[in-house]
C-alpha cells in the first residue's frame, strides 16, 4: 500500500514515515456501476484514489469526469465546514483506495505542503 499511495505525485514527498502513517489508515474497495460514493452535505471522513474505472462528480459548479490516478474527496478536508460538496458516482465498475482523515490530518500537520496541494485539487 505504501508504494501505491508513494508512486502518486500528491504523496510523492512525503517520507517514509508520512506515507506509512497514510497506508495504515488506507483501506481499499470496490464498487460498481451507479453506486453514490459520496454523498453532497455529508461530513468528510477522509478522501479516495480513484484506482480503476471513471466516476462522475456532480458539483454546484457543473458535472465532469474523472479517472483512474484522481484523488477525490479532498475538499471536505481542507474546506472550512468539513463537509462535501459534491456528489460522486461510480459511473463505472470502480476500485478506490480510502484514506481516513485522522491520518491525512496528522501528515498535513508534519508536511504543510500537502495541504497546499490538496487546496489546488479542490480548486481544479
Amino acid at each position: 500500500m505504501r508504494e501505491r499511495l508513494g508512486a502518486l505525485p500528491l504523496f510523492a514527498d512525503l517520507d517514509d514515515a508520512q506515507l506509512d502513517r497514510l497506508a495504515s489508515a488506507t483501506t481499499e474497495f470496490e464498487a460498481p456501476a451507479g453506486r453514490t460514493l459520496i454523498e453532497r452535505g455529508q461530513a468528510g471522513a477522509g478522501m479516495f484514489v480513484l484506482e480503476r474505472g471513471t466516476i462522475l462528480v456532480e458539483a454546484p459548479e457543473g458535472e465532469h469526469e474523472l479517472g483512474p490516478g484522481t484523488a477525490f474527496g479532498e475538499r471536505a478536508l481542507v474546506g472550512g465546514d468539513g463537509l462535501r460538496s459534491a456528489r460522486v458516482r461510480a459511473k463505472t465498475d470502480v476500485s478506490c483506495l480510502a484514506i481516513g482523515r485522522s491520518a491525512i490530518d496528522e501528515v498535513i500537520r508534519a508536511n504543510p505542503a500537502l495541504a497546499e496541494r490538496l487546496g489546488h485539487l479542490s480548486s481544479d
